[in-house]
């Protein structure tokens, strides 16, 4: 099974009002690391004062970037055919399925969180976000909240996960099917 790790930086929450400023890809053959992306993307905004702070990425460092639709096509060749995991998965994968899908790459992938595989290899830990599961897994994050620090110690989570546990866990949480709308049954009424 091959895995992408990915984190991205952005402008905001919103994939259709926001813009990302910063990819990174960790390429992962479930044993380790194969390959590496990374690059700073012009959101086409302004990058917002808290997240210039959190970041470090400001306007100047984006103003010469490519844009999302330059980079794409690389972005989309090291996704597909790949497991696209995140801690947090919905938020990045929201943004880079929204947004290839709108510079016209077909693209979808099954996702793997691994807040939820941390809590199922690594249970009993108070808290499971990025900073407090890496510190007590002792990864050391070199750049936090810069995308290649966090894909990076993403990548070192799952890892981890697959040297303690297999890869049992990721095929069952991958295996888990959303939970769907129930439609109720038709009245016995309407049959014909």
């Amino acid at each position: 099974m091959e895995f992408a790790v990915v984190d991205i930086e952005t402008t905001g929450g919103m994939p259709q009002t926001h813009g990302i400023t910063e990819i990174a890809i960790v390429m992962h053959n479930g044993v380790e690391v194969t390959g590496k992306y990374v690059t700073l993307i012009n959101p086409r905004q302004k990058i917002p004062p808290f997240i210039v702070n959190m970041t470090g990425i400001s306007d100047e460092m984006v103003a010469t970037a490519p844009l999302f639709e330059e980079v794409a096509p690389q972005i989309f060749n090291l996704l597909k055919d790949r497991v696209f995991v995140a801690h947090n998965v919905s938020f990045d994968y929201g943004f880079v399925h929204y947004l290839l899908n709108y510079h016209g790459y077909q693209w979808s992938a099954p996702k793997l969180c691994t807040i939820k595989l941390s809590k199922k290899v690594f249970p009993g830990l108070e808290k499971y976000g990025l900073g407090s599961l890496t510190r007590d897994l002792g990864i050391r994050i070199e750049g936090r909240h810069r995308a290649w620090g966090d894909a990076a110690a993403t990548a070192k989570v799952l890892t981890m996960a697959i040297e303690k546990e297999g890869m049992a866990p990721i095929h069952s949480l991958l295996n888990k099917k959303e939970p769907r709308k129930k439609i109720a049954p038709p009245d016995a009424g309407d049959a014909i």
